[in-house]
Parts: structure tokens; C-alpha cells; sequence
């Protein structure tokens, strides 16, 4: 049984799930500085296969780019307090941008990107908010973003540009 709490971003926690009879909960804090070299970590074991199968660079220095743009929305994505993952979104008053979403390895596979991403399209639509996000083209997140409800709306060589427009009726 999955349970959503309530949030607005900046997120705090938002969901309890049930596991073997014991509650596991997502949160989100901040990221500051010391987070550098796990993130620097999650993005290679996250990013660099895509990257690289796009023809893209994915050097340390490409990696700390990404990592630092717009570092000031960075979340880091705690399960039970453990650091699991980074979410990277912005809101302003038309839409919500999904800049970066990234699940360790380790915990891909059982719907966790899903629920964090349910969430953030509940607050939009709530909020008459359209979501956007980009994906490499490669990059198999994509098809979880076409089950969701995203639509491509541009592309370049390597990447498509999705929206998810307000659903009209409830």
C-alpha cells in the first residue's frame, strides 16, 4: 500500500510505502556542497552509458557542468534518510520544469522515479501548471515519460523536449 503526503516544492516528504511490513519514506533535502562528490558518483552511474551511446562527452568536467547548473534547485532524494538520488526542478508561473531526475542504480526498477514524478504532476495540474522535462533520446526514461503522459514537442540530435499539458478533466 503506497500512501502520498502533501508537499510543495521545495518537497518534503511524499510517500510511505509499505514493504515487508515496515514504512519506507521518501524525502528531499537541499544540496549543498558536500554533496558534490555523490552526485558527481550518482550522475556517472546514471548518465555516463546514455551520454556515451548518444555519441555526447562524459567527462568529469561535462559531469560537474550538469551537476552545477542550476545547482540551487537540487534536491537530494533521501529514502529512510539515505541518499538515494537528486531531483532537479524549477516552477514559475506557467510551468514546473523537470531539470534532472536521477535514481541510484540500486533502487531503479521499483517505481520510485514514477511516484516523485506522479507527485510533481499532481501539484501542476492542481496549480493549472503545464510540466516539462528533457531526455536523451537513448535514454530509456523516456518510455516511462511516454506512459506518463508526456508528449514530444521539439528534438535535437540527441535529446527530445516532452510536455505534459494539465489534464482538462478529473
Amino acid at each position: 500500500m503506497i500512501v502520498f503526503k502533501s508537499f510543495k516544492l521545495p518537497m518534503k516528504a511524499i510517500l510511505l510505502q509499505k514493504i515487508n511490513m515496515t514504512e519506507q519514506v521518501l524525502t528531499f533535502r537541499q544540496a549543498n556542497e558536500n554533496d558534490i562528490d555523490y552526485l558527481l558518483w550518482l550522475r556517472q552511474k546514471t548518465m555516463t552509458e546514455h551520454l556515451v551511446n548518444s555519441g555526447l562527452e562524459a567527462s568529469v568536467e561535462k559531469h560537474l557542468d550538469r551537476i552545477k547548473y542550476e545547482f540551487n534547485e537540487a534536491k537530494i532524494i533521501l529514502l529512510d534518510n539515505k541518499a538515494i538520488g537528486l531531483l532537479k526542478s524549477k516552477e514559475d508561473d506557467k510551468k514546473i520544469e523537470i531539470i534532472q531526475i536521477q535514481i541510484d542504480p540500486k533502487h531503479q526498477g521499483l517505481g520510485l522515479g514514477q511516484k516523485i514524478l506522479n507527485t510533481i504532476i499532481k501539484k501542476a495540474e492542481a496549480n493549472n501548471l503545464k510540466t516539462i522535462l528533457s531526455v536523451l533520446k537513448l535514454n530509456p526514461a523516456k518510455n516511462l515519460y511516454v506512459k506518463m503522459g508526456f508528449e514530444i514537442i521539439e528534438e535535437d540530435k540527441y535529446s527530445y523536449k516532452m510536455i505534459r499539458l494539465k489534464q482538462l478533466t478529473r
